[in-house]
């Protein structure tokens, strides 16, 4: 299950990648926001964040403008690794060596169809582990200084 939400800068990508998901059989989760009216972005951060850390969903995805709002609000919540990416060798080192669990994208930034391109990148790298996992864990570690 992925966890997807938006902003009003960042709707029309989320309703793009919702169009991937569905054709891929990916299941997921919209947690809003429902249209292009003004709205907060922490609000759609920390739904899609909280249910990522709940289990019931393994990754989330956030879009807003930039990606900047909503990669700097899911930061904030213990546990969360956000990754703003623009492109896919970024997400792809992000999920091998930071074990990023939700990917922020910037709706104004990058077009649909990098957009994509990240999403497919960002959900099917692995984490290696190894190394990696011992420095993750000291970035964990920071959130508790």
């Amino acid at each position: 299950m992925i966890a997807l939400g938006s902003d009003h800068g960042g709707y029309a990508l989320k309703e793009e990648i919702k169009k991937y998901l569905t054709e891929k059989g990916i299941p997921f989760i919209d947690f809003g926001t429902d249209s292009e009216e003004s709205c907060d972005y922490p609000e759609f951060a920390e739904k899609v964040c909280r249910s990522v850390l709940a289990g019931e969903s393994e990754k989330g995805i956030l879009c807003c403008g930039t990606g900047i709002g909503m990669s700097m609000a899911a930061n904030k919540i213990r546990g969360i690794r956000c990754a703003l990416c623009s492109d896919g060798y970024s997400a792809e080192m992000t999920r091998r060596h930071n074990d990023a669990n939700v990917l922020s994208l910037g709706g104004r930034v990058v077009g649909p169809g990098l957009a994509l391109e990240i999403v497919e990148i960002f959900l099917r790298t692995p984490f290696e582990g190894g190394r990696h996992a011992r420095r993750v864990s000291k970035v964990m570690a920071l959130e508790q200084s």
